[in-house]
């Protein structure tokens, strides 16, 4: 019958069913495979029905059985039906409390139901505690929903969680933030433009021990930035620098930008690193105008005349340059 249910042969899966019925009386694994049948069917009532049917026969359900009705229950909006199920499962179960809230959560939110997700999971908290995986899933699916305020709340008590844990114990137990937990809603919050919720998470992941992640954050980052969270690009050099790690040209260019609308050119040129000849590309003559260029209402009137008077000191002090210096100047004086 397994083999069946795989194969979506549900008519055959009913003809087996049927024939065991006639010669005796179906086991706790037959009547698992009929009700995932039946769930699969779309017939949430006759599932049930099989239930009782077994337990009126006096067949001892497995815990398995009992989760897959719940769940079956779920997919069809009556969550509170599936929250009785409970019990049953407690009954047998040999896995953790929180592993069968969080998969009835994920059935709810499968069937695009997020109100009955959201429902279990905060009976699940009378109950146990969710653990890290339970709260991404309804991180996410909150975010995915348009629901950022719910997001926002979550991730804030996760953090909150997270600061009680003083065991392993505790740990495997509890909500902690990860990689997901923080990449999920750094990137709700700039997809909505929050800039200060971002500081704040980002500036959380870094403090958690999470790296800044080039792909995944570069983008983020420099938008926070151009919407005034200039610190963050800060922020990110520092980590990247605390753990030897070359700053992406992308980086360089907008803390160089950021010291020029200080009025700090030494600042700015400080920032100018190119260890590694891979970048040269991005620091060429036509890179270095194009940024000048792209950014001119950031700065001050005279500050490119300023920064080739500072870099003009700055090449002819040394004897062998850097090509990056010498390329900043030439686009500087083309452009005064």
């Amino acid at each position: 019958m397994e083999t069946m249910l795989a194969c979506e042969k549900y008519n055959l899966v009913h003809e087996v069913f049927r024939k065991v019925e006639r010669s005796s009386i179906p086991n706790a694994l037959n009547y698992k495979v009929l009700v995932n049948t039946l769930w699969r069917e779309g017939k949430t009532d006759e599932a049930v029905q099989a239930v009782k049917n077994m337990e009126r026969r006096g067949v001892v359900g497995s815990a398995s059985l009992y989760y897959d009705l719940a769940r079956c229950l779920c997919s069809a909006g009556r969550c509170k039906e599936a929250l009785q199920q409970i019990n049953k499962i407690c009954k047998v179960a040999k896995k953790p409390l929180f592993v069968t809230y969080t998969g009835l959560i994920q059935a709810c939110l499968d069937s695009g139901n997020i109100e009955n997700g959201t429902y279990i999971f905060n009976q699940m908290h009378k109950f146990c505690s969710p653990n890290s995986v339970t709260c991404n899933i309804m991180l996410k699916s909150y975010i995915e929903h348009g629901m950022y305020n719910e997001a926002k709340d979550l991730f804030w008590k996760i953090l909150d969680g997270s600061h009680q844990i003083k065991s392993k114990v505790d740990s495997d137990q509890k909500a902690i933030p990860d990689k997901f937990t923080f990449n999920t809603m750094m990137e709700a919050c700039a997809s909505t433009n929050n800039w200060d919720d971002f500081e704040s998470t980002y500036k959380q992941m870094l403090h958690h021990g999470y790296h800044f992640d080039t792909k995944r954050h570069l983008r983020m980052v420099l938008d926070a930035s151009r919407a005034g969270k200039i610190q963050l690009v800060e922020a990110t050099w520092d980590h990247l620098i605390r753990f030897g790690r070359a700053p992406p040209p992308p980086i360089i260019q907008e803390i160089f930008c950021i010291k020029l609308q200080e009025d700090d050119h030494l600042a700015a040129l400080s920032f100018v690193r190119v260890d590694q000849e891979s970048g040269m590309h991005a620091f060429s003559k036509n890179s270095w105008l194009k940024l000048l260029l792209s950014n001119s209402h950031r700065l001050k009137k005279d500050a490119i005349y300023r920064l080739s008077h500072e870099l003009s000191n700055l090449v002819a002090e040394r004897d062998h340059p850097h090509p990056v210096y010498q390329n900043l100047l030439s686009a500087c004086r083309e452009i005064s």
